[in-house]
Order: C-alpha cells, then sequence, then structure tokens
C-alpha cells in the first residue's frame, strides 16, 4: 500500500504488476475457458466463458503459486473469481 504524503488525502492502493499476467497465465493454463485468457476482458464474466469451480481452485492456486501468497478466507467466494479484475483485486489484497 502507498499514502499519499499530503495531510487529509485518502488511502490509495496500487496493484501489484504482477498480479494480472500471473492470473492470466494460471486462467490460460488451468480455467478451461472458451477463449484464449490473454484477450479476455478485465470485466469479463470468466463462468459464462467456461471457467468451472473446480477450474476456480486450480486458478487460484496457480495464482497464489506464481505470487507466493494465499488468499484471505474472506475473498474465497464466486465473486472473487468472477472476473479478472476482481482476481487481481483480491491476489492484490493478499499480498499487502
Amino acid at each position: 500500500m502507498q499514502q499519499d504524503q499530503n495531510p487529509g488525502s485518502t488511502l490509495t492502493v496500487l496493484a501489484d504488476p504482477t498480479a494480472e499476467p500471473a492470473v492470466r497465465q494460471a486462467l490460460a493454463d488451468h480455467g478451461r475457458l472458451s477463449v484464449d485468457a490473454w484477450e479476455v476482458a478485465a470485466d469479463a464474466d470468466l463462468y459464462a466463458l467456461g471457467l468451472s469451480s473446480h477450474a476456480t481452485v486450480n486458478v487460484m492456486l496457480a495464482v497464489e503459486n506464481e505470487l507466493d501468497t494465499e488468499f484471505p478466507d474472506a475473498v474465497l467466494n464466486r465473486a472473487t473469481f468472477g472476473s479478472v479484475s476482481s482476481i487481481v483485486a483480491a491476489a492484490t489484497l493478499a499480498t499487502s
């Protein structure tokens, strides 16, 4: 996390620049999507593109392994793995 040094400013969380490529690689390797994981819009519905609950577990484990982190229990739900951007946000939360 990074905070602006100006008094009264709000806290800003910066995404880990390695998180999105790690998520996309995990989706490419384990997501069994009907489209190329590298071409999916960040907010596209991954479940509509073929992600299953079983594949979700494999994607999560691959992201955790690549980023050397662990997703907090509080984010282990369907919504977290519904899009690239939501997985990246959860992975970033896990690494902060």
